[in-house]
Order: structure tokens, then sequence, then C-alpha cells
């Protein structure tokens, strides 16, 4: 390919990014003022400045254009997963890889992260259950996905070996229980915190679990 080939590729590439951003954002902003029901397709097309078309080949549904940013945050979790330490337990790797991501989520507009939209979104997740299901979709396919890294990083067969899925069971659930707490509460600064006092908490627990049983069970 040549060098006009790679820069044509890349500027479709920064475009294609600009137009699901551009989607996300106004889906995020529609669902604020008018609720999930009171969305339809065009009207995310047409506050972002694009063609139902183009929607269309970014997001399957409006739940999944609203969703989008967490989409790339199971993106930007796994790719920090992934880059992790050889040699670095499971679970710390785990850890790691979340605070790499709440770093990159701590970014936004200006001063705002971009975790006070996740915010509006998770404490929707009751009164907009379409929204649940899609979040659901999305963390499971992020869990499928980290498991089979944690495999690769360990040399393993994850049909046999159960290390992987109970590492990612653990800190998913982890986290999970932090965005509970986190979305039920009035700070949507909070995140980090939160994050760190239920993976500390975790870190308690096994600690004292691993005191109590047999020596024999640790081997």
């Amino acid at each position: 390919m040549s060098g006009d080939d790679d820069v044509d590729l890349d500027g479709r590439r920064q475009r294609t990014r600009r137009s699901r951003t551009a989607l996300s954002r106004a889906a995020f902003d529609l669902l604020v003022e008018r609720g999930l029901a009171g969305v339809a397709v065009e009207d995310i097309a047409g506050r972002a400045g694009v063609t139902r078309r183009t929607f269309s080949r970014h997001f399957a549904s409006i739940e999944d254009a609203v969703l989008g940013d967490i989409d790339r945050d199971v993106d930007v979790f796994n790719a920090a997963l992934r880059d992790r330490p050889p040699l670095e337990p499971p679970l710390l790797a785990y850890r790691s890889a979340v605070e790499v991501w709440l770093a990159a989520a701590g970014h936004g507009d200006g001063d705002v992260p971009l975790w006070t939209r996740r915010w509006v979104v998770f404490r929707r997740f009751d009164s907009e259950p379409r929204l649940f299901t899609g979040y659901q979709r999305i963390r499971l396919s992020g869990q499928r996905a980290a498991v089979e890294i944690l495999a690769a990083r360990l040399g393993v067969d994850p049909a046999v070996d159960r290390r992987p899925a109970a590492a990612v069971a653990a800190g998913s659930g982890v986290l999970l229980a932090a965005f509970q707490t986190w979305a039920t509460g009035d700070d949507p600064d909070a995140l980090p915190r939160l994050v760190g006092e239920f993976f500390d908490a975790h870190l308690l627990l096994v600690a004292d679990a691993a005191g109590r049983l047999p020596e024999e069970s640790l081997t």
C-alpha cells in the first residue's frame, strides 16, 4: 500500500470514529431530554448531522447508540489488560487494567470526565430496561474477550484451566458492585474512589479466605 493510500485509509478511519462519536453523543443527549421511548433514529441522525444510513452503518439500535461510549470502554479495558506485564498475576492485571480505563475516562469534554455521562446512563437502567439489556450484552461480550486474553497470558486452555474465567468473574463482579453503588449515589466523580474501595475489600476477603483454607487446597 502506498503512502497516499495509508493517509486516505487513516482519514476514513478518523471520519468513521467522528461519525460514531457524534451519533453516540446525540443519542445520549436525546435520551436525557426525552427518554428512550421519545427518541427515533431520524432524531439521532439529524442531531449528529448525518444520514439515517450512516446511523445504520454504526449501530443496530438506538440502545446501541446510547451505549456506544460504554462499548468503547470495554475495548479500552481489554487493550489495557492485553498490555499488562506477562508475569503480573491475573487479578492484579485485571485491577491494573481497570485503573488504566479510569484514567482514560477521567478526560472528556472540557473539564467533564467521561464517566459523568456513564453515570447518567447507569442511573436510568431501572427505568429503561432495554438499556440495561444492551449493557449486559456488552459486558458479557467484554468478559468473554477478557477470559481469552488472560488465558493467552497464562498459556492455558480456558476450557480446561478455570483460572482465567475465575479471575474475570471476580474482577468484573467487584467492578459491577462498585458501579451499582456509584449509580445509586449522588456523586458522579466518586467512581475511582469506589472502585479502589471495592477492590481493596475483595483483596482483604481473599487474604482472609486464604488464611482459613486448608494448606492442601491452596496447591
